[in-house]
């Protein structure tokens, strides 16, 4: 019964936990690591086709984007979250290795223009995202699902994004119970269209999340849809356009309810017709699993309307922009408008373009409404940065760049201690994770001096034993300095196929000799035409 630490130790991104169990190996979360990653991250310590389960905390890809690679290198594993997350994982990783293959693709271009020999190779392809997929089991919130013997797992509204959830985990060995409880990311209370985070009663240990465990949001619930009318209306008084980064899942569709509410009431007195552009097929497709799942995770504010027969993610003056052409039409519309674009961090994806064409103009504003992780270009743009390079040009930031205060899926200090104060007893132990290195250690500092909690931060690699409640190992911060390279070139991929057949082989032991005999053949005769 030990827990091993992998990703988001002491940062942000890369969610990732493991598992040793019942004879099981289990992870929980495999996130995709972004923007600037300050410190190695440990392997995983057993080959990923050695893994049995996946418990996905939600469909963000810091959580979720790395699990088509794992498939990729031999995992065939079970992956068991709620049914919104389910939904929204079929369309954001296809979506993830889609981006992925552009990119290698055009970096190769760019090698071949360089006469530059050597290629780059996507770190996964869709067919292993549609692998992945197919991999998913769906659950309900609060019902118990028996993963295996001894080990019970139940998942539990974390109030973060469509399907979030914090998961309970229960392991019996040597005739001892333990109860590990994973936060996932806590959601912001009071947040538009999903409910706030439900408690979790009692637990032996807790993992948790940092990410705001430093600051506080403002003492009263902004007022979103003033605040974002305002910056609209001294926007579109100057001829400029309103440029909105968003996450593609979750902020684009609380962007749309904002909208929709300005629209009703009539907010931009000068524009009332006011065109909003939703640059994405993901955020369109992720809007249309937030439709599909609005009786299990609205909340009362948004079902009010829906009993009322109003769709509180649509408005007159919507636009839907799927194709290329579509997306590029729209920076040669001359009214001002409101752009809603991917990705929210704008490292990727079409926000990139909008960005060229409307930072170097100063009627317009770039607003963000997201967490802009270390090393990324929303990041700098946050920051001051005067210029920045898109497509190879420097480009001036004229724009006004704000941000809309307050506005956040996760919660903040206070929020973060309500959801821990909620065990009705306190845990054995409470680790932190999922937060800036001076966040996690001051948060860490913070239960322990003022609330008198067992709290620790540990650094990638660190191994607990829960069944004796003691630190096997304790991992030493490796800072990065370089950009890790991760093993997603074709011959890590062939070796991790070798690793799969030889699990496959150890799994046949004791078949009939006469289809074992057929196997070994089959083995033999691509051995015989691979060998150099």
């Amino acid at each position: 019964m030990k827990l091993t630490f992998i990703g988001a130790d002491h940062e942000v991104t890369g969610s990732c936990h493991y598992l040793e169990a019942c004879g099981k190996h289990i992870l929980v979360d495999y996130g995709m690591e972004q923007g600037t990653n300050v410190f190695e991250n440990a392997p995983l310590p057993v080959d990923e086709a050695q893994i049995d389960y996946v418990l996905l905390t939600h469909a963000h890809i810091d959580h979720s984007g790395m699990l088509p690679l794992l498939y990729a290198k031999g995992f065939r594993g079970q992956i068991l979250t709620t049914e919104a997350t389910a939904d929204l994982c079929s369309i954001m990783l296809r979506d993830c290795a889609h981006i992925q293959m552009q990119e290698a693709e055009w970096k190769n271009r760019k090698a071949k223009r360089s006469s530059d020999a050597e290629t780059v190779e996507p770190p996964y392809t869709m067919e292993d995202a549609d692998g992945t997929i197919k991999r998913i089991v769906p659950c309900h919130y609060n019902k118990a699902v028996d993963l295996c013997d001894n080990i019970q797992i139940r998942f539990t509204d974390i109030g973060h994004l469509l399907g979030s959830a914090s998961i309970e985990v229960w392991i019996k060995e040597n005739g001892v119970t333990k109860k590990i409880v994973f936060s996932g990311d806590i959601g912001n209370y009071n947040q538009p269209l999903i409910k706030n985070p439900a408690r979790t009663l009692s637990a032996d240990y807790v993992v948790m999340e940092s990410t705001y465990g430093d600051r506080l949001h403002t003492a009263e619930r902004p007022d979103y849809v003033r605040e974002l009318a305002q910056i609209i209306n001294e926007t579109f008084a100057k001829g400029g356009n309103v440029v909105i980064p968003s996450f593609a899942v979750g902020r684009t569709q609380e962007m749309l309810y904002f909208l929709r509410t300005i629209k009703e009431q009539r907010l931009i007195k000068d524009f009332p017709d006011f065109k909003v552009f939703v640059d994405s097929p993901l955020a369109v497709e992720a809007t249309g699993i937030f439709q599909k799942n609005i009786y299990e995770c609205f909340d009362e504010e948004a079902m009010e309307l829906v009993k009322k027969g109003i769709n509180p993610l649509t408005f007159r003056g919507l636009n839907l922009s799927i194709t290329s052409d579509e997306s590029k039409a729209i920076n040669f519309d001359d009214d001002p408008k409101v752009i809603l674009s991917a990705s929210g961090m704008c490292e990727a994806g079409r926000i990139r373009h909008h960005l060229k064409h409307n930072l170097w103009r100063p009627e317009c504003t770039v607003l963000f409404v997201g967490y802009q992780a270390m090393g990324t270009l929303g990041r700098s743009l946050i920051e001051g940065a005067e210029e920045v390079k898109l497509f190879g040009e420097q480009i001036q930031v004229r724009a006004r760049i704000t941000t809309l205060a307050g506005l956040s899926g996760h919660a903040d200090k206070n929020g973060l201690l309500e959801w821990l104060k909620g065990f009705e007893q306190k845990p054995e132990h409470v680790f932190i994770v999922h937060g800036e290195d001076n966040v996690c250690q001051n948060f860490t500092a913070c239960l322990q001096e003022e609330y008198g909690y067992k709290a620790y931060a540990p650094y990638s690699g660190t191994r607990f034993d829960l069944l004796t409640n003691v630190c096997e190992y304790e991992a030493e911060p490796i800072a990065l300095t370089r950009k890790a390279k991760t093993s997603t070139d074709v011959f890590s991929r062939l070796l991790a196929a070798g690793q799969r057949l030889l699990m496959v082989i150890h799994k046949n032991e004791g078949v009939c000799n006469k289809d074992l005999a057929k196997f070994m053949s089959q083995i033999n005769s691509l051995c015989d035409k691979w060998e150099r």
